[in-house]
């Protein structure tokens, strides 16, 4: 009798450990990427993370989950990393806040061995100076800052430059970026000045000229754009050239969007990564690879109209076809010399000094 419990007792031990065993056999991704910016599978477009799940267990025999998460700023996400408090596999930050993580130890090194797809990423996006020897980053999207109106109240002639945020006229439509480097930019731009600037007295000028801004502005937001200005609630927004066709395909009957470039304004870059806090590193690079191959590239890109580095996306003639020359000549548009666009205005990671000097004079913006 005892004999037979403990055999008994044997199998269900056993039984217990071979279904721990079973529910252990999925793994998990953790991805961290901006909102908006993947294809999802709404209105019947390519869910690139089902997509990769099953992708992944046709291939390597094995559950996965992926668990995506999003954010509205490099700052939001920096913060929510650096604390130490969530550990994420991928991420997709922007160009200066790269140089930033990558300086504090934030950033893995990728092994290229598992990402044979970054072949594809053309030569104009490598070396530049979030990463110059192309150890820690895979460009994903890049773009240029733009000025999205709704013509059917800002009037054309007052459509140009920066100036256009700054016009009474347009009081209480106007919106601003809620976040510092990006806010500061506009009015830095507007006044000539350099947005890598270490002297703090040229950021007191650019914090003047936006206090004289905040008696205008409608609200400081960021995906909050994408209702605002497709609603008509307001009419005047610095944002993402890609995220202005996003609106337009939404724009409500009484609006009607446009977008123009002012000069000089911000080239940037924003990149796949791996956090030092990553659980599984191969898993991640192999998610990466997968992002850079055709059907995912092609799908994402054409979702969140944003211009990419890719070339199976932007030589694919289906792709230019789809999103028509209007897009097409806004998302790439015809810069001599990409690189020496980029190495001028785009924003750099500031000195830690200098950044809390700037985030003291956000501060005192939103307050005041």
């Amino acid at each position: 009798m005892k004999k037979t419990l403990s055999l008994l007792l044997a199998a269900l031990i056993f039984a217990l450990l071979l279904s721990g065993c079973g529910s252990s056999d999925q793994l998990t991704l953790n991805v961290y990427n901006w909102g908006e910016y993947i294809s999802d599978g709404s209105e019947d477009s390519f869910d690139t993370i089902r997509e990769f799940e099953k992708w992944y267990e046709a291939n390597y025999g094995q559950k996965l989950k992926v668990n995506y998460d999003t954010y509205a700023s490099n700052e939001d996400m920096y913060n929510k990393i650096s604390s130490g408090a969530v550990s994420y596999d991928v991420i997709i930050p922007s160009d200066y806040m790269i140089a930033r993580m990558k300086d504090e130890g934030m950033l893995l090194p990728l092994d290229f061995d598992n990402i044979p797809n970054y072949q594809y990423i053309d030569e104009s996006f490598r070396g530049l100076y979030y990463d110059p020897d192309n150890q820690y980053t895979v460009p994903y999207t890049y773009g240029v800052v733009g000025i999205i109106y709704n013509a059917n109240i800002v009037d054309e002639a007052d459509a140009q430059g920066w100036d256009l945020m700054w016009n009474s006229k347009y009081a209480g439509n106007i919106l601003q970026f809620n976040n510092s480097r990006d806010a500061f930019a506009t009015a830095q731009y507007k006044l000539g000045l350099d947005v890598n600037d270490t002297d703090r007295a040229k950021w007191d000028t650019a914090l003047a000229e936006l206090k004289t801004q905040a008696t205008l502005v409608k609200s400081y937001v960021m995906d909050e754009v994408y209702n605002m200005m497709e609603s008509g609630e307001a009419a005047i927004a610095p944002y993402y050239a890609g995220d202005y066709f996003t609106m337009l395909d939404a724009q409500a009957d009484n609006v009607d969007l446009r977008f123009y470039y002012p000069d000089p304004t911000n080239f940037f870059v924003d990149a796949m990564c791996i956090p030092s806090c990553c659980q599984n590193k191969e898993l991640a690079e192999i998610f990466i690879n997968y992002m850079l191959s055709a059907e995912p590239a092609i799908a994402n890109a054409e979702y969140i109209y944003y211009a990419t580095p890719n070339s199976l996306v932007y030589e694919d003639e289906g792709y230019l076809e789809d999103i028509g020359e209007e897009a097409a000549a806004i998302l790439y548009p015809d810069v001599e010399d990409f690189s020496a666009s980029y190495n001028q205005y785009a924003f750099r990671n500031l000195d830690s000094e200098t950044l809390d000097y700037v985030n003291t004079l956000w501060e005192n913006l939103k307050i005041s």
